[in-house]
């Protein structure tokens, strides 16, 4: 019999992967790029210069494949959501101008966000908001994030994320009523 210290005597091996862990290989990027690849390049669009859209989309892809094991499966988008958000303040914060004049050319007319970028009215009752109040509501109109999608990307309950988004649209209510019309 070995004794306790005799490096033979660990015949264990290490355990595998529980059976149940999703497999995050190339064919599930790949199928993560295909689906959702373009909402993270219109996110950026939406958010940032037209020019650095594709970069900061990759960055954001970049980052997925890293941290493939952290994206929860069946919430891959809002994860990718969040993920942008974060790599938009970073890219923010190099001080690199963006410029507020630049309207992203629309990719279809039947986009509610066309609608929205060419009023006036609206872009000034957006920027009369908070910085939080503006992302929940875009996130909402414009990715069509809501419920358990628009919490995980908010990093908080979905009860709080409900909460959030309704403040928000009274607070732009209360901004739109007391705009002159134009």
């Amino acid at each position: 019999m070995p004794s306790p210290s005799d490096p033979s005597a660990d015949t264990a091996t290490p355990s595998a992967a529980p059976s149940d862990a999703p497999l995050r290989d190339d064919a599930w990027f790949e199928e993560l790029f295909r689906t959702h690849a373009s909402a993270v390049y219109r996110y950026f669009v939406r958010r940032a210069a037209v020019d650095d859209a594709e970069d900061l989309a990759a960055d954001v892809l970049a980052v997925a494949w890293r941290r493939r094991d952290d994206v929860p499966a069946g919430a891959e988008l809002p994860w990718l959501y969040r993920t942008a958000g974060f790599v938009l303040a970073n890219h923010r914060r190099k001080g690199r101008p963006v410029p507020v004049g630049d309207v992203p050319e629309p990719m279809d007319d039947d986009d509610p966000a066309t609608y929205a970028l060419t009023d006036e009215r609206v872009r000034e009752a957006l920027a009369a908001l908070s910085p939080r109040d503006r992302r929940i509501l875009l996130l909402n109109a414009w990715e069509g994030l809501a419920g358990d999608a628009l919490a995980a990307v908010l990093g908080i309950s979905r009860g709080g994320a409900d909460a959030a988004l309704s403040r928000a649209r009274s607070r732009l209510r209360e901004v739109w009523a007391e705009a002159p019309d134009s």
